[in-house]
């Protein structure tokens, strides 16, 4: 087993092959050490983004659902066939959802009753062709987009420590987080092109154009080194 990467990807192509050595092993102790290693850590940020990402969080006893969830997928891990040519983070991304989505239902029903896992497991197979295909993109997207402000919130922690020492704000600086305020407010927002993005930096910052666009050339490069660790997970 390769040595696991210390990035903040939590979900790498090293975890989805685990997954897969998992679910075909008939060694209990190579499983163990597998969801131990790999699997639990995975799952357990997975879970908790979905739920945050998705605001699951307003279910009572969102904490207790959550531990429940992650033990759910522990007893499906075996179902995973990646010969469907679906990857093991949409396919669990998207069954955990819709774990989730069931237990929204239940809360709005007056008459509560256990959900059948085997249910839930056959109508997700069921529909896997339509779900794979919207809800794993809409996940990923969610994700792309949460782990994006995760990196900008370091970016502003090296500008301000560069930036601690000085008496004013920097350029760069002032630039991250009017990005950091567009990132974490879109309903507030109403863009419709670059030259509306430069006038609500502009706006934002009381930066020119021409200040704006130095910040951004630094950021851009910041940008494509995350897209590359990004597409590269």
């Amino acid at each position: 087993m390769p040595k696991k990467k210390k990035d903040n990807l939590y979900f790498t192509k090293d975890h989805e092959s685990a997954i897969i050595k998992y679910a075909s092993s008939v060694d209990r102790y190579e499983k163990q050490k597998l969801y131990e290693i790999w699997i639990q850590p995975a799952f357990n940020e997975m879970v908790d983004k979905i739920c945050f990402t998705y605001r699951f969080t307003s279910l009572p006893n969102s904490e207790y659902l959550r531990d429940d969830c992650k033990l759910w997928l522990v007893t499906i891990l075996e179902k995973y066939d990646a010969s469907k040519g679906y990857k093991a983070f949409s396919y669990f991304s998207v069954i955990t959802k819709n774990w989730f989505i069931q237990q929204t239902k239940k809360k709005d029903k007056r008459a509560r009753r256990e959900i059948d896992i085997e249910e839930v497991y056959t109508e997700i197979e069921e529909n896997n062709s339509v779900l794979i295909d919207s809800q794993s993109e809409e996940t990923e997207k969610a994700e792309f987009w949460s782990y994006l402000l995760q990196n900008i919130n370091l970016w502003v922690e090296e500008e301000n420590q560069n930036n601690a020492q000085k008496d004013s704000m920097n350029n760069d600086l002032r630039v991250l987080l009017a990005i950091k305020n567009i990132l974490e407010n879109p309903d507030d927002v109403e863009i419709l092109n670059k030259k509306a993005i430069f006038l609500y930096l502009r706006e934002i910052t009381g930066l020119n154009t021409k200040q704006i666009a130095l910040s951004l050339k630094k950021y851009r490069d910041k940008y494509s080194h995350f897209k590359y660790k990004w597409h590269n997970m």
